[in-house]
């Protein structure tokens, strides 16, 4: 249900004095666009259950922190804000709970710097068929992906957000992107058979 400005300030501000019923509406309000967001970082159901949980938390308790002079009051800006927030709750998720997986620096940059020159299947496949390609990638290289290519983040944005070298980054970013399009090459051959 779309808000007005001031229907979205009385909202948060409810939200920020704690009333019960202002925090229901925006959980309601959200709480879809919330999942879509942590389904593309979470490895399973029950962990994109506990980003949403923990990212409503946080955003209940920094509330304070969401400037409507900087940032503006309506519905764009608050989203945008909020999936800032999730999308960071994601990345200490993983870090907290998802080892790191290490390459030396020269395997790195040979990987990166390779050009990929093969057809690509996405433009034959549908949404869902995409998005479920992407939710069976490695933690390391979905994360990536996901920062690079779907919230448009840069190598280096992704590097200090991940505590991880730009090399690693790009690197993440080829592997994942050869492994999703193995993975939709075997999806179309055994479509072209069915």
């Amino acid at each position: 249900m779309p808000y007005t400005n001031s229907e979205l300030r009385e909202m948060l501000n409810g939200c920020r004095a704690n009333d019960r019923r202002c925090e229901r509406m925006l959980f309601e309000w959200l709480k879809e666009f919330a999942a879509n967001i942590c389904f593309r970082y979470a490895s399973h159901t029950i962990e994109v259950q506990d980003l949403v949980c923990d990212g409503f938390i946080k955003v209940f308790k920094n509330l304070h922190l969401y400037n409507e002079e900087l940032y503006g009051c309506n519905e764009a800006a608050f989203k945008g804000w909020f999936k800032k927030v999730l999308i960071n709750n994601c990345i200490n998720y993983r870090k907290k709970f998802h080892p790191k997986i290490m390459y030396t620096e020269d395997a790195l940059l040979m990987l990166a710097e390779l050009e990929d020159d093969a057809e690509s299947v996405l433009d034959t496949m549908s949404y869902q068929e995409i998005l479920n390609s992407i939710t069976l990638l490695p933690p390391a290289y979905r994360m990536v992906f996901n920062l690079y290519v779907i919230d448009g983040y840069t190598h280096v944005e992704i590097a200090d957000m991940l505590g991880i070298t730009t090399g690693t980054s790009k690197s993440n970013l080829f592997k994942a992107k050869n492994w999703l399009r193995n993975e939709l090459q075997k999806k179309m051959t055994v479509k072209k058979y069915v």
